[in-house]
């Protein structure tokens, strides 16, 4: 029930938060904001790459970006 709340929550202070944002935009530089711009438990349009395990290594042990995540 609170995970449930806090979705409603959000998602009445997105809206009011894109309302105040397209107050202040350029209509000629930039688009209309929505809600789902706000409101951190809208799904994102990207979807997170599928790599194998050994890229965890690469990252955390060698400091360095394995070239997989890199081309997606």
């Amino acid at each position: 029930m609170a995970l449930a709340r806090q979705r409603h929550d959000w998602s009445r202070t997105s809206s009011l938060m894109a309302l105040i944002a397209n107050t202040q935009r350029d209509p000629r530089k930039h688009r209309a904001f929505r809600p789902g711009d706000f409101d951190p438990f809208a799904a994102s349009g990207k979807a997170a790459p599928r790599v194998g395990v050994g890229v965890l290594k690469t990252v955390f042990i060698d400091k360095t970006m394995p070239k997989e995540v890199l081309e997606q």
